[in-house]
């Protein structure tokens, strides 16, 4: 039977409602999407609570996702959050009123769960053919890594090294002052270092994919194929070319990352960092290449609850 789903992502930088037709065992085909740059992990204040101004953008988005979804004919919406509105102190209360004023009710998402979602989208997407995968994604707030040889990985972490928040902790100015960079280098290869022994355990992987902005904004630089020639096209990330950018997207001024292809003027300021956590990961994760993956976070989201409704 085919549905008309809806998924609210209430991300660290992004919210975005994503309308797709969909059945079980079919590709889910997008209908309809709205997104705004939020940027809540920007917004959290004396000791990681949601501002006021970041609950009120986050509130008014809600509501008229809601009104678009009742207007697109959604007849299932699924809302969650994830690092921004997970690490906030205050972050049950914030959806405690949304769900009391606006009647939806949004689910915050565990790290360790994100991982394995967008484990599934990407198994899902290229299938059983590419045998052990490895998958990283660089969020707003977080960093996610799932491996694994089945559509639930055998590993699963996520770690709080996302690109706003690292931007916002860690840097004082743009272009980046060249021992604030050398300082987060450290610390985001420190974090992933402890946990690298965690996915080694399982064998190396067949096939390694990357999923998110980040990562499509950082292939598109390094000569990958642009997002209009569509998703099917074949874009992959070399470790050689993460290293090169990493190095000098920090050296560039806001003005010159803005003139890069593929860079939305809204991202250039956590690009810089985002590089470096990608550079990390690929080094420490032992990876040369990888592919990047139109599916992620939301379209696993999706897939689980087409698997609940018709399993």
């Amino acid at each position: 039977m085919d549905m008309r789903l809806g998924v609210l992502d209430v991300g660290s930088n992004t919210v975005h409602l994503l309308v797709v037709d969909a059945h079980r065992g079919a590709r889910p085909l997008p209908a309809f999407s709205h997104k705004a740059e939020l940027r809540l992990a920007a917004h959290l204040e004396d000791g990681d609570r949601l501002s006021a101004e970041g609950e009120r953008t986050l509130h008014d988005f809600v509501d008229e996702a809601l009104q678009i979804a009742e207007d697109k004919g959604v007849e299932d919406l699924v809302a969650f959050a994830t690092s921004a509105v997970r690490d906030a102190s205050n972050g049950e209360e914030v959806l405690d009123r949304i769900r009391e004023n606006s009647q939806v009710d949004i689910q915050v998402l565990a790290g360790d769960e994100e991982a394995r979602l967008t484990f599934l989208a990407v198994r899902r997407w290229f299938g059983w053919s590419s045998g052990r995968l490895l998958v990283i994604d660089i969020g707003g707030g977080s960093l996610e890594i799932a491996a694994g040889i089945d559509e639930d990985p055998d590993a699963a972490i996520s770690l709080p090294l996302g690109a706003v928040r690292l931007t916002r902790d860690w840097f004082t100015d743009d272009p980046v002052p060249a021992d604030e960079a050398r300082k987060l280098r450290r610390h985001v290869r420190a974090e992933i270092a402890r946990h690298v022994g965690e996915v080694a355990r399982y064998g190396a992987p067949d096939h390694a994919v990357a999923t998110s902005k980040t990562f499509r904004q950082l292939a598109r630089i390094a000569g990958a194929a642009p997002s209009s020639e569509g998703p099917f096209v074949r874009r992959v990330l070399s470790h050689h070319d993460v290293t090169e950018w990493a190095d000098k997207l920090a050296l560039m001024d806001p003005v010159e990352r803005a003139e890069l292809p593929g860079v939305s003027e809204r991202r250039v300021p956590q690009l810089p960092a985002g590089a470096i956590v990608a550079d990390a990961a690929m080094d420490l994760l032992g990876v040369t290449q990888l592919e990047v993956c139109p599916w992620a976070l939301r379209e696993g989201v999706i897939l689980r609850r087409l698997d609940m409704i018709t399993g």
